[in-house]
C-alpha cells in the first residue's frame, strides 16, 4: 500500500510530543520533557522509531543514533531559520549486515539526544526541531529497496516538530573537534599532527595527501579541458547524465578542493580509534580526524588514503559543504543514475570520480 506521512504534535502529561509514519511502517515520534530552556541548560530530545509493519524491517543504524548522533539527523531552526549542523560527518565502507539494525513487527527503540552540542543554538529564540532522514540514508546501497521506495512515493522518515524556546548559549563543541584540539603531534612539511601521531602514520599521512593533491589536479584539470563534456564516462557514472549547472558545481567543488589541499593549513589527528576512515566537523576546517581503515588503506586507487582525505575535505563547509548521501563505489553510482542533483552533493561520489578506478575517461 502507499504509505502517507500523519504529522502530529500534542502536549501531553508534560511532554511535548510528535509523530509521524513513514518508510515501509517505520513511525518516527519526538519527545521533549520542557518547553522552555535556559541559556546554561541542555536541550534533550528522545527519538522513538517504532516498525507498524507485520514483518522486520532494517534501517541503517548510521542514521538512527543507535550509536549516538553521527550525522544530521533532525532539521533544526530558530524563528523560522535553518540552523546548520555542528556535529561529524564520517567516511565509512560501504555497509554490511552489521551496520544495520532490525526492528521486529510491532518493536520499538528509543534514543535520548543532547541537540545543543550538535547544532547552532547560540540565538534566542522559538525552536522547531524534526527527525529528518531520507530513504536513501536509512537503505542504500540497495537500488531494489530504492525503487521499491520509490514507487510507492517514500522519501523517508520524517517526524512532525516539536517546538520549544531557548535563550540562547555560547557555541558548543568547541572543545571536542576544535582544529588543534588534540593532545601530542607535531608538524611536519607544513602539516600539523595531533592526537599522538606515530612516525609511520605521519609517514603514510603524507603519501596519502601527496596522493590527494595529485587525484584533485587531475579531477580539476580533467572537468576545465574537456570539450565534450556530455559524452564523459568519468563523469556520467558518478554524477549523472549531464547538465551544464550541475557539471559547473563539480568543477567549482574540485577547484575548491584542489585551492584547500595546496594552500590551507592542514590539520591530521590520529585519536579516533573507530572502524572508519575518517572524519570532520564540517564547520571546523581544515582538520581531518583519521580512523582505524584509513591506515590499512591503499595509498591510491579505491577508497584509498588520496581518495579519503579527497572526501573529507570536500566536507568542509567553506570547500564544497558536501553530505553523506550513499557509501560505497555501488551505492554512488546507482545514484548517480537514479538522482543526479544528489549526486554532486555526496562526498564518496567526489572520491570516486577523484580516484578514477578503474580508469575512465
Amino acid at each position: 500500500m502507499k504509505h502517507t506521512a500523519l504529522f502530529n504534535t500534542a502536549l501531553v502529561a508534560g511532554l511535548l510530543f510528535s509523530t509521524s509514519a513513514l518508510a515501509d511502517g517505520i513511525r518516527a515520534s519526538l519527545e521533549m520533557s520542557k518547553q522552555q530552556y535556559a541559556a546554561n541548560e541542555d536541550v534533550t530530545v528522545r527519538v522513538t522509531l517504532t516498525n507498524d509493519e507485520k514483518v522486520p524491517v532494517k534501517v541503517l543504524k548510521w542514521y538512527t543514533a543507535a550509536d549516538g548522533v553521527e550525522e544530521s539527523l533532525f532539521k533544526v531552526s530558530v524563528n523560522g531559520e535553518a540552523r546548520p549542523y555542528l556535529g561529524a560527518h564520517y567516511k565509512r565502507p560501504a555497509p554490511e549486515t552489521k551496520d544495520y539494525i532490525k526492528l521486529k513487527a510491532g518493536e520499538s527503540v528509543s534514543y535520548e539526544v543532547e541537540l545543543s552540542s550538535l547544532y547552532d543554538m547560540t540565538e534566542q529564540g522559538s525552536y522547531d526541531i524534526a527527525y529528518s532522514v531520507s530513504s536513501l540514508q536509512l537503505f542504500a546501497p540497495n537500488p531494489g529497496q530504492q525503487q521499491k521506495l520509490a514507487r510507492l512515493g517514500i522519501a523517508g522518515i520524517q517526524s512532525g516538530s516539536v517546538s520549544f524556546f531557548h535563550d540562547g548559549i555560547e557555541a558548543k563543541g568547541a572543545g571536542k573537534g576544535q582544529p588543534g584540539g588534540g593532545t601530542g603531534g607535531g608538524s611536519t612539511d607544513g602539516v600539523s599532527f595531533t592526537g599522538r601521531c606515530s612516525n609511520s602514520q605521519m609517514s603514510d599521512t603524507l603519501a596519502g595527501l601527496a596522493a590527494a593533491k595529485s587525484m584533485a589536479a587531475d579531477a580539476k584539470g580533467y572537468l576545465a579541458g574537456n570539450n565534450n563534456p556530455s559524452a564523459s564516462v568519468r563523469y556520467n557514472t558518478w554524477f549523472g547524465a549531464f547538465n551544464t549547472s550541475r557539471w559547473n558545481t563539480v568543477s567549482g567543488n574540485f577547484s575548491s578542493i584542489d585551492s584547500a589541499l595546496n594552500t590551507q593549513p592542514l590539520t591530521f589527528d590520529c585519536s579516533c580509534k573507530k572502524s572508519y576512515y575518517a572524519y570532520v566537523y564540517p564547520t571546523q576546517p581544515y582538520k581531518i580526524y583519521l580512523c582505524n581503515a584509513f591506515w590499512s588503506a591503499p595509498v591510491s586507487g579505491t577508497d584509498s588514503k588520496g581518495g579519503t582525505i579527497v572526501h573529507e575535505m570536500s566536507h568542509f563547509n567553506v570547500v564544497a559543504g558536501t553530505d553523506d548521501i550513499v557509501y560505497g563505489q555501488s551505492g554512488a553510482k546507482n545514484l548517480a543514475q537514479t538522482n543526479p542533483d544528489q549526486a554532486i552533493q555526496n562526498a564518496d561520489s567526489h572520491e570516486y570520480f577523484a580516484e578514477n578506478t578503474p580508469f575512465q575517461n
